[in-house]
């Protein structure tokens, strides 16, 4: 088990019964539960050679600041469709009944510049895949995903088959 582990609160039968929610708020509202997160994600891509860290909205924004500013990184946001102020590009993805969209600024990412994507936790892939889409639009390098919780039962890896993708906590179920 982890250390972060005892900070993540299981909520069973939500938001449906069968499923197994995990909190990230009772992490991120601990001092110590946050700090341990934070260094467990830059154990995880310290190494790697990168430029920027993209964080996914909300959460993604919460982590992955930190871990750009102890790294001397640039951070930058992906939103959902209609958040950004300045000139987008946007990538559809699929959710369980239906579709959403995220979007990113024209001029975030340079090109050749080497980034990775950083969230809460990776499910079924949906939203980074389509985040790395964007990212490669721009003609950034996506040299790295990390996150702090993985359910590996959605086979979320599958989707990002090819990249290096790094999680600190796995669950095995949905």
């Amino acid at each position: 088990m982890h250390e972060v582990e005892k900070y993540i609160r299981s909520i069973p039968d939500f938001p449906e019964p069968g499923i197994i929610f995990r909190d990230v708020t009772t992490v991120m509202k601990d001092p110590n539960g946050l700090k341990i997160a934070i260094d467990s994600m830059i154990d995880k891509v310290k190494d790697l050679d990168f430029d920027v860290v993209v964080g996914l909205e909300a959460r993604g924004f919460a982590l992955g600041t930190p871990i750009a500013y102890a790294l001397n990184k640039g951070f930058v946001l992906v939103r959902k469709k209609g958040k950004l102020p300045c000139e987008t590009i946007s990538e559809e993805y699929d959710l369980e009944y239906g579709t959403a969209e995220i979007e990113i600024h024209v001029d975030a990412i340079k090109p050749g510049q080497r980034v990775v994507i950083t969230d809460d936790l990776i499910a079924t892939g949906g939203t980074v895949k389509a985040a790395i889409d964007l990212v490669e639009r721009l003609g950034g390098v996506v040299v790295g995903c990390v996150f702090l919780m993985e359910l590996a039962g959605l086979k979320g890896r599958e989707k990002l088959e090819g990249y290096r993708v790094d999680s600190v906590v796995a669950y095995e179920g949905k």
